[in-house]
Parts: structure tokens; C-alpha cells; sequence
């Protein structure tokens, strides 16, 4: 049979609370038990010892002083417990008894056999008794045995052990509608979440989880949620983000190389035309496999974001490295490049991934938007444990009401006039991203037509020795 989790956490809290009121039920009948004995066991020694001093001991015989009187007195006397007496001698042989015993008498126990208070029957009716040795000059003359009935003992544990069993069913089936109840309220959290969740599609990402008030397993739960349906909305977003710009920046190379290729061959053409076209094709395709990869590497900043990497470089080889790649079209445009490094060395690193993405593009742009003939100055400076990298090109400059746009994906400043330099806008957008995943402020300052200057802080480096 399978139970609801609100009655399978019911019955296992009803299973382990039964356990604890059996354990505690048994505890306080036995308890009650014990007491009761030991007061009926107190009323019988001191009966015993009190009719010890009425005993009158003889070489021949023992027997009780002032029977008559006794009879006497039980006769005026309502007797509600009486206490049973009777004298015995070593052997077993009753010597006298208390007149209420009547043609009865109490079994005598030898002496091997006796262990303080016991029970027995007296007309088959449970009695408790005891017996105590009666000495003269140090030797046991006889033993004067005293009885007390259990008639309203008896009753007392057996209404106890009736009550108890008779509370125990009820306590718990009583405790388990209890249990159901705040089982079901605390478990209300879950049920919100699950309608939550259940509501969400992938057109409906934007609802999130309610966070219960305390601050306990089930907050975190919620909390846990939530961060995950924001990482697939993200991931989600990015998709379609990817989708959308790769649709939208591929289909215009796409359709310059079928109509290059469909002019091709409309009629035969010199080798001339196929080398020219051909030749165009190819510079086509290495702008898509260009923007392709600048998209999956926007993406890949996405989902790295808030990741730590163990991989460092240092600053100052990653920046030569760079120039190293750029050589060829330094030396095309006569560009001189001055590199001023203040009181940073190879022991300062930073990351590896994600500062090279951002200083390959910030170079790549200062190199593709500067003069022929001009320069581009790099500056480091170690300031207050963080790395401060300018760089400055003296090139075309952006406009100062395009200075807001430029991290948009695809946005390229007065572009028109620009056609012979050739990109994409997506090199600013990567800086933007990879600058958030490792926690990097970058501020860029430009004045059209005079240069413009980057400003790189790397917040976070590491010092390697």
C-alpha cells in the first residue's frame, strides 16, 4: 500500500511516539506496582513486629498473651484490611493463630526457601506474607507469620493496567490525526513549490518560488530553486540570443556567397573572374567563421560567469603575447607601440581566459581604429593591490552619443563611413562580460576624430613568487 508522504511522516512519527509512551506506560505501571508493595510489605512488618512483644514463649510452648481480649476487640472492630497472624514453630507446626484465621492457616515457607515478603493464597485468594523468627536467649524458638490480603491491591494495578491499555489506541490514534495535521502544514512549502514549478514553461521563466519567513531547510530548498529556474533562464536567454545574432549576422555572408556562386555559373569565365570570386568567397567565410567564434566566446563568458579558474598568467607576458599575434598588421600599418610598465612584474597574474579576452579585444580595436603611421600606448601600474592597464590609441575616436551603445552586440560606431575596417561589434561585448566574470572595471573615454583611451582595473590578481 503506498501512503501519501504527509501520512508516511504521520505513521513514523505515531511509530516512534507509540514506542515512547509503551516505554514510559510500562515505566510508571511498574512503578506503581513496586510502591504499592512496599507500603502493604511496611503494614506487615510492623504488624509482625508489634504482636512479637504479645508472644509468650515457655520451654514447651509459645502461644499469645491475651487472646481473649483480642477476640474481643475484633468482634467491636470493623476490620476493612485485617492482618492475619499465626505462630509457628521451627518444623512448620502452628502453635497459635489469630482468631480470624479461623479453621484456615498460612503456609509456612522453611527457611531455605524464604526470601523476605512473598505471595501465597489463602482460600485460593492472593495474600501477601511474611514471616519473622522469633528468638529467645539467640535461638529461634519460633517464627510468628503475618498476612495481609491483596483483594484491593490487585484491583488498584488492574484498573492502572486497564486504563493504560485502553489510553494507549486512543492516545495514538489521537496522535496521528495530530501529526497528519502538522504534517500537512509543514509540508505546505513543498506543495507551493511544486505548483510553482509545475506553472513554469519556457515561456513563463519569470516566476520564482515564494521563500518561506524562516530562514530553515525548506528556505533553502526554495532558495535553491529559484537560482537554478535563473540558471536556466539564463541559459535559456542565451540561446536564444545566440540563435538570434547568428541568424542575423550570418545570412548576409550567406547570401553574398550563393549570389557569388550562382553568378559564377550562370556562363564560363576566365580564370581570372573564378580566382577574383573564389578569392572573395574565401574572405566571406573567414568573416562567419570569425563572427562564430566572437559568438561562442560571448557565450562561453556567459556560462563561466561566477566560476572560479585556476588558471593565471602573468599580466605583463599576456599583453606581449598579444602584440606578438598582432605583429603582422603593426608592421602594415607602421604602428609604434610603447609599453611603460610601473612597479608591476611577472609575479603579478591575473586570468588567464578571461583578461586575454578582454585585452585581445581592447588591443585588436585600438590596432584596427588608429592611424597608419600613428602609435598606441600601454600603460601598467600597480596601485593599492590592484593592476591599473590603460591603453591609448590616437586613431578615429567614437562619438560621444554612441559612448552608451558600445557594449551592444553588433553596434559599430559611424560604420558607414567605415567600411574598409573590417568587424562585427561584438569585440566590446566580450570585454563586458569577461569583465564581470572576474569582478574588472572598464571605463573607456573618446573624442571623435582625436583617439580614445581604455581603462582596464583588474581588482583581482594574484601574486606568484
Amino acid at each position: 500500500m503506498s501512503l501519501s508522504y504527509k501520512k508516511r511522516i504521520a505513521t513514523r512519527f505515531m511509530l516512534a511516539t507509540a514506542i515512547i509512551i509503551a516505554v514510559v506506560f510500562t515505566t510508571v505501571y511498574f512503578i506503581v506496582q513496586q510502591t504499592v508493595y512496599q507500603n502493604l510489605d511496611k503494614d506487615l512488618s510492623f504488624e509482625a513486629n508489634k504482636h512479637i512483644t504479645e508472644i509468650a514463649i515457655t520451654d514447651t510452648d509459645v502461644h499469645f498473651l491475651n487472646k481473649d481480649e483480642w477476640e474481643e476487640n475484633e468482634h467491636r472492630e470493623v476490620q476493612v484490611n485485617p492482618v492475619f497472624i499465626q505462630i509457628t514453630d521451627a518444623s512448620g507446626q502452628i502453635k497459635d493463630k489469630s482468631p480470624n484465621l479461623k479453621e484456615n492457616q498460612l503456609p509456612f515457607q522453611s527457611q531455605e526457601k524464604y526470601e523476605g515478603h512473598f505471595n501465597t493464597k489463602l482460600n485460593n485468594r492472593i495474600i501477601r506474607q511474611i514471616q519473622i523468627p522469633v528468638k529467645k536467649n539467640g535461638n529461634v524458638k519460633a517464627y510468628i507469620v503475618a498476612a495481609m490480603s491483596l483483594d484491593s491491591t490487585l484491583m488498584v494495578l488492574k484498573k492502572l493496567q486497564f486504563t493504560l491499555l485502553i489510553l494507549y489506541p486512543i492516545i495514538l490514534i489521537v496522535l496521528f490525526f495530530i501529526s497528519s495535521y502538522l504534517a500537512g502544514r509543514s509540508i505546505m512549502p513543498v506543495v507551493s513549490v511544486i505548483n510553482t514549478t509545475n506553472r513554469i514553461t519556457k515561456n513563463n521563466l519569470n516566476e520564482r518560488v515564494e521563500l518561506p519567513e524562516n530562514k530553515d531547510i525548506l528556505f533553502d530548498l526554495s532558495s535553491s530553486i529559484n537560482n537554478l529556474l535563473d540558471r536556466i533562464e539564463n541559459t535559456i536567454n542565451r540561446e536564444k540570443q545566440f540563435t538570434s545574432d547568428a541568424s542575423h549576422e550570418l545570412r548576409t555572408p550567406l547570401s553574398v556567397l550563393r549570389g557569388t556562386l550562382e553568378v559564377l555559373i550562370r556562363k564560363p569565365r576566365t580564370q581570372e573572374e573564378y580566382e577574383s570570386k573564389i578569392q572573395y568567397s574565401l574572405t566571406e567565410i573567414d568573416r562567419m567563421s570569425k563572427i562564430i567564434d566572437q559568438l561562442l566566446e560571448i557565450a562561453r563568458a556567459d556560462i563561466n560567469i561566477g566560476l572560479d579558474s585556476n588558471s593565471s598568467t602573468p599580466l605583463v607576458t599576456l599583453i606581449n603575447q598579444i602584440l606578438v599575434r598582432k605583429n603582422i598588421i603593426l608592421v602594415e600599418k607602421n604602428l609604434k607601440i610603447e609599453f611603460e610598465i610601473n612597479n608591476v612584474d611577472n609575479s603579478i597574474n591575473v586570468n588567464s581566459f578571461y583578461a586575454n579576452l578582454i585585452l585581445e579585444n581592447i588591443i585588436d580595436n585600438a590596432i584596427k581604429y588608429s592611424d597608419k603611421n600613428s602609435e598606441i600606448r600601454i600603460e601598467l601600474l600597480l596601485k593599492d593591490n590592484e593592476v591599473i592597464c590603460k591603453i591609448f590609441d590616437f586613431g578615429i575616436g567614437i562619438k560621444k552619443e554612441d559612448l552608451a551603445l558600445i557594449y551592444n552586440p553588433f553596434f559599430r560606431s559611424d560604420s558607414l563611413k567605415h567600411k574598409q575596417i573590417k568587424g562585427n561589434g561584438l569585440g566590446l561585448s566580450i570585454v563586458k562580460k569577461s569583465a564581470k566574470a572576474i569582478n574588472c572595471d572598464i571605463s573607456i573615454l573618446s573624442q571623435y576624430g582625436k583617439g580614445t583611451e581604455v581603462t582596464i582595473n583588474f581588482k583581482e590578481i594574484l601574486r606568484v613568487k
